[in-house]
């Protein structure tokens, strides 16, 4: 796997698709933030990028749109929304976007409140799962991963009943502080039960692998933190985007590191398309 500092290559002018998943971005993460900055720098100098696909937990957490979007209503708010940790990203998407490259954005399982409101300003699309990309003669199955994960039965159950509308509705309607107050008790749950789990509980299942590799040519997902290329039967692949890890926080120059996916082709030949995961590591200053 090949590993870079930034997405401008030798080839800049055949990066066309940049995909990434499970930032796990906050404001007490302050090192991820600015290494996604700067991955958006390098995709804003990609000359022929045309997409940029994140593919769920995108977040840490995500209580609802209306904790940014409420700033843009009120006037007395112009100050605390320039401060907000999220308007630098926005700016540099909106930019992204204008460029002529698409923001796709997929739910995860801890920012799966995240709204069409938010991703509209930025131009952002906010996409269903699983999600289908041609690559060259290959179809390729987009989507979290989380969903795969059939082992863990209690997961799935508590996945049915999050993702279903009326829950949503019922925490959207909830005031923040209660939003705060559930997420918080959702996340120390999930600490403790995942830290009771055999390993192959949090990984996906191969039976459910087979069944969605039926049509697909290739799968690609996120969610297990455990980037890998994994073959199929028949030729086919199975690739896991990595999470964004700080490594080296002691360090003098802490380093963010993380795995995701490029889609190449030579100038005017789509059907040459070819889809690599790499390495992308940011130092932080």
């Amino acid at each position: 796997m090949q590993s870079f500092n930034h997405l401008i290559t030798t080839r800049p002018h055949e990066v066309r698709q940049v995909l990434i998943s499970d930032l796990h971005l906050s404001l007490d993460e302050p090192a991820l933030v600015q290494a996604f900055l700067a991955l958006l720098d390098d995709c804003l100098a990609l000359p022929a990028l045309k997409r940029l696909f994140i593919l769920g937990d995108w977040f840490e957490v995500w209580l609802g749109d209306d904790v940014y979007l409420s700033l843009l209503k009120e006037k007395r708010s112009d100050e605390a929304r320039q401060g907000h940790w999220l308007t630098p990203l926005i700016i540099k998407l909106k930019q992204l976007r204008i460029q002529g490259c698409e923001v796709l954005v997929m739910h995860g399982n801890r920012d799966f409140l995240l709204g069409r409101g938010f991703c509209h300003l930025f131009g952002g699309e906010l996409i269903e799962e699983p999600y289908n990309l041609t690559v060259g003669h290959q179809n390729y199955r987009l989507e979290h991963g989380d969903a795969l994960c059939t082992d863990d039965k209690k997961y799935q159950l508590f996945r049915k009943v999050m993702r279903h509308r009326m829950t949503q509705w019922y925490l959207l309607n909830k005031p923040l502080e209660k939003r705060l107050a559930i997420a918080d008790k959702m996340r120390k749950n999930s600490q403790r039960n995942n830290a009771n789990k055999a390993a192959y509980i949090m990984d996906v299942n191969d039976d459910a692998v087979a069944t969605v590799m039926t049509n697909n040519d290739a799968l690609l997902h996120g969610h297990t933190h455990r980037p890998a290329i994994h073959p199929i039967a028949n030729g086919k692949k199975r690739y896991v985007l990595g999470d964004w890890r700080l490594l080296g926080k002691d360090k003098r120059q802490p380093t963010v590191s993380a795995v995701i996916g490029v889609i190449t082709s030579p100038q005017n030949s789509n059907d040459d398309a070819q889809f690599d995961l790499i390495e992308f590591n940011f130092k932080i200053v």
